[in-house]
């Protein structure tokens, strides 16, 4: 366990280094796949206890059970979106196994998120988690896909941004926006 907190420290860090090893590395798999549902499960505690400092014990399991299986969607839907971006629009090379570990890792700073539940700083510091880990992301897809800085935040932003889409969908399709689950 000390690896992994190490390693996801690394890539908090934004140590480049790190991410080279991580892109090359497919020993890790599992353990980037395991940063991703960590960060997820969090997730899905804030949002249980959100809802339950509410009132809504109904509404604080289906938050948690909600938040984490989308955390880990997400994750793949990042990778393989970037994968896709960033090897056919701007020919960059990597294999999808790569932006796996390498965005697995750069989601560590999302832990923050369990801390949303406390009122006014909770989501700053949520908010600040997620930004954190878009960075980290960005220092992650650069290394993996070697392009230029453009090409990598064209490549990353256009990835964020097919998860917002993706996951606005999802919520106002299971109307869990409406019950105020996942902000």
């Amino acid at each position: 366990m000390d690896k992994i907190i190490n390693r996801a420290l690394r890539a908090a860090l934004l140590d480049r280094d790190f991410f080279q090893e991580a892109e090359n590395d497919i020993d890790l798999n599992q353990e980037a796949l395991l940063v991703v549902i960590i960060v997820s499960v969090a997730s899905g505690v804030a949002a249980f206890i959100t809802s339950l400092i509410n009132g809504r014990f109904g509404s604080a399991v289906l938050g948690l059970i909600i938040s984490a299986a989308v955390g880990i969607a997400n994750y793949y839907i990042w990778a393989y979106v970037t994968h896709y971006i960033g090897t056919k629009m701007f020919s960059g090379e990597a294999e999808p196994g790569e932006l796996l570990r390498v965005l697995g890792y750069a989601s560590a700073p999302r832990v923050l998120s369990l801390l949303v539940f406390i009122p006014f700083f909770g989501p700053l510091i949520g908010l600040a988690g997620n930004i954190w880990a878009l960075v980290a992301g960005f220092v992650g897809a650069k290394e993996a896909l070697d392009l230029d800085t453009t090409e990598t935040l064209a490549t990353v932003f256009l990835g964020w941004l097919a998860i917002l889409i993706i996951g606005g969908i999802v919520k106002s399709m299971l109307g869990v926006s409406a019950l105020g689950l996942l902000g």
